[in-house]
C-alpha cells in the first residue's frame, strides 16, 4: 500500500570530533575531503527520490554522529536537495543534533534561516569527571554557552540528552545534573541509561568500569521520572519526557509504527510497507552511485510483535482494538494470567481500551516484554 500521510526523513550525518567511548553509532572522525565527499553522495542519494509526484514529508532529522560538525555550506546544499526532492508540509518539525564545543553562532543562524526549528543537544552530564570518562569534548559551560547562543538567535524548542549509569557516577551527581537541567526549562529531556555495548572502548574496560550498581541506576531512573513530573514534564516514552506539545514528532513516528525514509550511510528506511537500510561502509556509500540498499525486505503486513513492542514504549500505551483491527487477533488472548499479575503488581495498568506500562513498569519493559511477546 502506498504512503499516503506525510512521512518522516532521517539524514544521517557520521561524523564526529571524537568518538565517545560508549558510542557504537556508525560514526567517527573524518577529514575535509571525506565529509565533501559524503555530502555529494548523500546529496545524490536524496536526489534519486525525487519523482513527478513528490513524497510528503512533516519531519526531518540530523542526526549522527555530530551533524553539526558539517560546514555551514554542505548542510546548506543538503537542505537545498531536500526541498527540491520533496515536499515539505507547513509546519514540519526540523531537528538538527549539535554537541557544544561543535557549534558556533554563525552556524546556528544559518539553521534558523534554512528553517531549523528544533535542536538537540548533547550534555550528558554537568560534570567534569564523567562527560571525560565518557570521552566527550565539551564542559558544562560550554553547554550553557550553547544553550543561550541558540535561545539568543530564535530556538524555542530546545532538546537536552542526559545520561544515568555513568562510570563514578552517584545518585547525588545525577541529581545536581537534573537539577541543573530543571532550572534551564527546555521543553524536551531524553534520560537514558547508560548500555556498555560490543565494539566500545567501554565494552574492552567492562570488567574495571566503576559502574553504579542495579540498585542505584533503578534509584536514578525513578528520581529522574519523578523530578521531571513534578516540574511539569510529561513522561511520554520510556526515556523521553516533554512540556505539554513539545513531544519529538519524529520520533513518536518510529515508536507508533508510521513511515519514514532514511538517508545516509546505515540509515534505515520503512516507506510503502518495504523496510531497506544502507550499506554501512563510507567508502561503498561515497563510492555507490545509485541508492546505496544493502538490504530490502518486504513487510506487506505489519508485524505484531514489532506493533505491540513499539506502542508498548509510549505512555499512551498500546490500543487493543486497533490492534485487532490490524491483526484480527485478540492481543491478550493466552495472556491472561501474566497480565493479570502484572497489573496486580503494578506494572501495568489497563485504562478503557489501552494497555500500558507505569513508570514502574517502564524500567524493566525489557524483561516484561520477553514474556509478553
Amino acid at each position: 500500500m502506498m504512503a499516503t500521510d506525510p512521512i518522516g526523513l532521517y539524514v544521517h550525518i557520521p561524523f564526529c570530533v571524537r568518538k565517545c567511548n560508549y558510542c557504537d553509532f556508525f560514526s567517527g572522525a573524518a577529514s575535509e575531503e571525506t565529509i565533501l565527499r559524503y555530502t555529494d553522495a548523500l546529496v545524490g542519494e536524496i536526489k534519486g527520490y525525487e519523482r513527478e509526484k513528490k513524497i510528503s514529508v512533516d519531519s526531518i532529522f540530523f542526526g549522527g554522529g555530530t551533524p553539526s560538525i558539517l560546514p555551514s555550506d554542505q548542510f546548506e546544499r543538503i537542505v537545498n536537495a531536500i526541498r527540491a526532492s520533496f515536499e515539505i508540509v507547513d509546519n514540519t518539525e526540523f531537528t538538527v543534533e549539535v554537541n557544544p564545543g561543535a557549534v558556533s553562532r554563525e552556524k546556528l543562524l544559518v539553521y534558523n534561516r534554512l528553517g531549523v526549528n528544533r535542536l538537540s543537544i548533547g550534555l550528558q552530564s554537568i560534570h567534569e569527571n564523567e562527560l571525560k570518562k565518557l570521552g566527550r569534548i565539551h564542559t558544562f559551560a560550554d553547554f550553557l554557552e550553547t544553550y543561550n547562543i541558540s535561545r539568543e538567535v530564535g530556538f524555542r524548542n530546545i532538546n537536552v540528552d542526559l545520561m544515568y549509569g555513568i562510570p563514578n557516577q552517584t545518585k547525588e551527581s545525577f541529581y545536581q545534573t537534573l537539577k541543573a537541567v530543571l532550572e534551564i526549562s527546555v521543553e524536551h529531556i531524553s534520560c537514558y541509561g547508560l548500555i556498555v555495548e560490543e565494539g566500545t572502548p567501554f565494552f574492552a574496560e567492562k570488567n574495571s568500569l566503576a559502574l553504579p550498581s542495579e540498585d542505584e541506576e533503578a534509584d536514578m531512573y525513578f528520581m529522574a521520572a519523578g523530578e521531571l513530573c513534578r516540574s511539569g514534564y510529561r513522561h511520554y516514552e520510556i526515556s523521553n519526557y516533554s512540556k505539554s506539545g513539545k513531544e519529538c514528532r519524529h520520533n513518536l513516528k518510529y515508536w507508533r509504527d508510521k513511515e519514514y525514509i532514511g538517508v545516509g550511510a546505515s540509515a534505515h528506511s520503512y516507506y510503502n510497507s518495504e523496510r531497506y537500510y544502507n550499506v554501512a561502509d563510507l567508502k561503498k556509500y561515497i563510492s555507490e552511485p545509485s541508492l546505496p540498499i544493502k538490504n530490502a525486505s518486504r513487510a506487506l503486513r505489519k508485524d505484531p510483535f514489532e506493533y505491540a513492542m513499539l506502542n508498548l514504549r509510549l505512555a499512551d500505551g498500546l490500543s487493543l482494538s486497533e490492534y485487532k483491527g490490524i491483526f484480527s487477533e485478540d492481543f491478550t488472548e493466552g495472556k491472561e494470567s501474566e497480565l493479570e499479575k502484572l497489573i496486580n503488581e503494578g506494572y501495568m495498568e489497563l485504562e478503557g481500551d489501552r494497555l500500558r506500562f507505569t513508570d514502574k513498569g517502564f524500567y524493566v519493559s525489557n524483561t516484561i516484554l520477553s514474556i509478553l511477546l
